[in-house]
């Protein structure tokens, strides 16, 4: 049987960010819409769209995204 990948390994960079950077929110209310987001001290560095069809697909598109803010605002 094969190992299934750790959210580490799976998702590096949504591990970096909640670990170094700021936090991660899941789930819609009264104020937000998106499905996901990812927040720091200064506030939403990202959000992503109502719905997705998977939390893998959620977390892709997260995990991409901090890869590109990171790259952006960090020069990583």
């Amino acid at each position: 049987m094969k190992n299934a990948e750790s959210f580490e390994e799976k998702y590096p960079n949504i591990t970096r960010w909640v670990k170094e950077h700021g936090w991660i929110e899941i789930g819609q209310d009264e104020y937000r819409s998106s499905f996901l987001r990812a927040l720091d001290l200064g506030g939403m560095a990202w959000e992503g769209r109502n719905k997705y069809r998977s939390m893998d697909d959620a977390f892709r598109a997260l995990d991409l995204a901090l890869k590109n803010w990171m790259k952006k605002e960090l020069g990583e």
